[in-house]
């Protein structure tokens, strides 16, 4: 199956933001390479938000272009094979944490934005952190840090913030 198969199958199962998700659907049927970074109309990209349960508390990252504290995510490459590994690979590239393991259920949002290169239609997942994970910044980064559950809203913009709160749901 190919990375665009599993991305409208994915999309297709998705059971929240109804409108949102269509959207998504309208744009991977009318472009055949929306999954790509070349794709000036926008192209679906995949995130993780890196969670530590037993701690309570989320990992982000202080993005080096957008300078704004984000989960980790970002661009398909065609060595991914699902929507789920591509999220885990930014998951892990930009955390540097490995082991992490994505939250059973599938995504937990869904997020567009737009961005200095086009519009993001994000498909967000979350990773949980082994025990004892030790984080390493990756060039993409300017910072990387832990932050409470409750500290996110005074660091991260809303879509974050509703990021956390639809992961922290589904735990």
């Amino acid at each position: 199956m190919s990375l665009y198969d599993d991305a409208v199958l994915v999309l297709k199962g998705y059971e929240g933001q109804p409108e949102l998700r269509q959207t998504y659907l309208d744009h991977l049927a009318g472009h055949p390479d929306g999954l790509w970074k070349s794709c000036g109309d926008g192209h679906i990209t995949a995130s993780a938000l890196v969670i530590d349960p037993p701690r309570g508390r989320v990992l982000l990252t202080l993005h080096r272009k957008l300078r704004m504290w984000l989960q980790m995510g970002g661009h398909c490459e065609p060595s991914d094979g699902t929507l789920a590994a591509a999220a885990l690979r930014e998951g892990t590239e930009e955390s540097g944490i490995a082991g992490l393991g994505l939250l059973p259920g599938g995504p937990v949002r869904l997020d567009r934005h737009h961005t200095p290169c086009a519009w993001h239609l994000d498909v967000q997942y979350a990773a949980i952190a082994p025990p004892g994970a030790l984080e390493t910044i990756s060039d993409e980064s300017l910072d990387l840090r832990w932050f409470a559950y409750d500290e996110v809203a005074a660091v991260a913009d809303d879509s974050v913030v509703r990021l956390l709160e639809a992961t922290r749901a589904r735990l």
